[in-house]
């Protein structure tokens, strides 16, 4: 009988409850990282706790730790959507040091269909990135356009159009910022100014964001920049 009673106490409760949800997705966090070690990052927020939510971490990309706070995406998108909220896949990001990533965020429900967590992963691809530019000397061909390759970008924003110049000029040096020396990150700003970007109002600090510096150290290249030009001039 006492048996029995055990059973049918723990069939009647809420299996699935958040403590059972959130040790589901400790344990995907560990497998992901455990199959791609290096460059993932999958992270386990308690959307209960804003200010310190990240609740479990596996791998290292971001550099965050257990009871770091909330991200601003998932901050507007609760606002914004509510329980309607959906998942976020194959987005890009970017790192304070300029490392670029893709990142996917899925919104965990409890059985209520209320959203009690968000499962984040994060993968550097950097690395891959450089790679990529590296194996395009080789493979690319002069453009219809005289060889100076441009390209349109349909841009819904300003803000994309400015990282579309952004991703040419990085293309040019053949590095992503976090991996380049002061001298090509010079060159990165110099390539931007000719593609004429920092006429655009707020380039400066989207290129700083995306660069992975602050518009201090954007605005010294550039002074720089042009204090060459006006004596090449002469």
């Amino acid at each position: 009988m006492k048996k029995q009673a055990e059973k049918e106490k723990f069939e009647n409760r809420e299996y699935f409850d958040n403590e059972f949800i959130f040790s589901m997705l400790e344990q995907l966090c560990d497998a992901l990282v455990g199959t791609f070690p290096r460059n993932l990052e999958v992270v386990v927020h308690d959307l209960s706790q804003p200010q310190k939510s990240i609740r479990y971490i596996a791998g290292d990309v971001t550099h965050r730790k257990v009871g770091g706070p909330v991200t601003d995406m998932v901050v507007k998108a609760l606002h914004q959507e509510g329980r309607e909220i959906h998942d976020r896949h194959n987005y890009k990001t970017n790192t304070k040091d300029g490392r670029v990533l893709k990142s996917t965020t899925s919104f965990i429900r409890d059985p209520k269909g209320e959203v009690v967590a968000a499962f984040c992963i994060n993968f550097d691809m950097t690395d891959y990135l450089n790679a990529t530019h590296a194996i395009e000397i080789f493979a690319s061909t002069a453009s219809l356009f005289n060889g100076q390759g441009k390209v349109e970008t349909f841009a819904s924003s300003i803000t994309e159009t400015i990282e579309a110049l952004f991703e040419q000029a990085v293309a040019k040096v053949g590095k992503q910022p976090a991996s380049m020396s002061t001298d090509e990150k010079i060159e990165l700003v110099k390539e931007l100014e000719i593609s004429g970007v920092f006429q655009i109002k707020g380039a400066v600090d989207q290129v700083a964001l995306f660069m992975g510096v602050s518009k201090y150290t954007v605005y010294n290249y550039l002074k720089k920049i042009r204090m060459e030009q006006d004596i090449n001039r002469f």
